[in-house]
């Protein structure tokens, strides 16, 4: 008898890729896409699109890109989205972007693990919220969230197109510490 091993899943940020997590996320990627995975394309892409894409997320000054592996393949990403300098009053908070996990490496605890870790690196970072949206038709998505306490808050029924049909979409934030000052309607500001 054989004892079951699992597999080894990590989320890191990452600054670089080499060549061989350059490929693992663009075949993670593809594989989302082609699963209706929700990273806003509908139509995989050619190869030298997914290649260039990638590199460019790591040029922009705002953006930080996650990674999650399952043993040490990339199989899963999102980026936190940090507001632009002259942003100053939405600087408390930060996005969650372009969040997947490839249909083969579901169901390991991956999707959890690297939304922790960009929490974790927003809230070291000093940001008091985070935002996010997805469609409707991301059921395990919203489920990740509304497990690790993503409060819904609104909902676009005009959110994104997909063939011929018409998706909503949710609008979600997290605090990220207990208190994050008054609260107020804007009547007065």
């Amino acid at each position: 008898m054989y004892a079951e091993t699992r597999p080894t899943i990590s989320a890191e940020s990452i600054a670089r890729l080499d060549s061989a997590d350059l490929s693992d996320l663009c075949d993670a990627t593809k594989s989302a896409i082609e699963d209706g995975g929700g990273f806003g394309w509908i139509k995989p892409p050619d190869r030298f699109i997914l290649e260039q894409y990638w590199r460019g997320v790591l040029l922009v000054p705002e953006r930080e890109l996650f990674v999650g592996r399952l043993d040490d393949t990339i199989a899963a990403s999102l980026q936190l989205v940090r507001p632009s300098r002259n942003s100053e009053a939405t600087s408390f908070r930060a996005e969650i972007k372009s969040f997947f996990v490839a249909p083969w490496a579901r169901g390991h605890g991956l999707a959890r693990l690297i939304l922790t870790a960009a929490e974790d690196r927003a809230r070291n970072l000093g940001f008091e919220q985070m935002n996010l949206d997805v469609r409707e038709t991301q059921i395990r998505a919203i489920e990740v969230y509304e497990a690790n306490g993503w409060v819904r808050w609104g909902c676009n029924p005009q959110y994104a197109k997909v063939g011929d049909r018409i998706l909503k979409g949710y609008y979600y934030y997290k605090n990220l510490i207990q208190n994050t000052g008054t609260v107020t309607d804007g009547a007065s500001a």
